[in-house]
């Protein structure tokens, strides 16, 4: 098999990977981004919460409208805010962290969304809902998934400082009436905004993915927030693309297929990311030593 065969011949011959890979470069231009900020906001649980969330709205829109993609997203994106402002609300007027309820709430959710496919379609039904599938994105599900992308790149631009601030000194941003709170509502939207249009491509499981290991293994590489950004981006890229190939290839889901990508430049960063990576890590630790 050639390199035209192996790399090239999907994406050329294929409208349906052509439409996976349109999908995943929005997905990662967005998502990725997104997933920075929860990284150093030490909310990255919370995006899994959050992607959990979405299923018992998208649920709902599925049992009123079928396998509409308009109406699922609908569902998912209110269930998602919604389980947001209640967890907010909840850890204000009780002595629980915020992260407590999150996880209360996103358990909860998960189990109402899987029992409403359950008891109102089929297996192959719930399925979708939770792992999704790339190779089924047509083009309404694509234009969806580049709306949501068009706004997050644009809001992320607007409130960059202000979202930068409050990740870093938070109450710094208080101090001089900087309106974190409004910011941290924000950005939330945006978090749930690209969980809804990820789950389109891979489902509510799977969808997190793309948005938290690239950040993840970006971080132990780079330090600087612009280059974190742009290699998170880079990697959601290479992962999505070698995650389709490998799907194409093997006849493996292809959200699991990406995800999996993701995982191995994870755990290939762990080893060798010179920001915190195990090797650079003994490195460091060998010439203090013999310093």
């Amino acid at each position: 098999m050639n390199f035209y065969e192996l790399f090239l011949a999907p994406f050329a011959e294929f409208d349906f990977m052509r439409y996976a890979l349109a999908s995943i470069v929005c997905l990662a231009i967005s998502a990725a981004p997104v997933g920075v900020f929860l990284v150093m906001r030490r909310m990255s649980l919370v995006g899994d919460a959050l992607s959990h969330a979405v299923l018992p709205g998208a649920a709902v829109g599925y049992m009123l409208a079928g396998l509409s993609m308009p109406a699922m997203s609908a569902g998912g994106f209110v269930a998602g805010i919604l389980m947001a402002l209640l967890a907010g609300l909840v850890s204000r007027f009780t002595t629980l962290k915020e992260d407590a309820n999150f996880a209360a709430f996103y358990l909860s959710s998960l189990a109402v969304g899987v029992v409403l496919v359950s008891e109102n379609g089929s297996n192959v039904d719930l399925l979708h809902l939770l792992f999704g599938s790339v190779l089924a994105v047509d083009l309404p599900a694509l234009q969806l998934i580049a709306a949501a992308a068009n706004v997050t790149v644009f809001v992320l631009a607007v409130i960059y400082r202000p979202l930068v601030l409050e990740s870093i000194d938070p109450l710094f941003l208080q101090a001089v009436g900087g309106k974190g709170g409004f910011w941290h509502v924000v950005f939330l939207v945006l978090v749930v905004m690209n969980l809804v249009a990820g789950f389109q491509a891979l489902g509510t499981l799977m969808s997190v993915g793309l948005m938290m290991l690239p950040a993840i293994s970006a971080r132990l590489w780079v330090r600087g927030m612009g280059t974190l950004l742009l290699l998170s981006t880079l990697l959601a890229l290479c992962g999505g693309f070698f995650g389709l190939l490998y799907s194409y290839h093997t006849d493996i889901p292809s959200g699991p297929a990406i995800i999996l990508c993701c995982g191995a430049f994870y755990l290939f960063s762990v080893v060798f990311g010179r920001e915190g990576g195990i090797v650079a890590k003994w490195l460091r630790h060998k010439k203090h030593r013999s310093a």
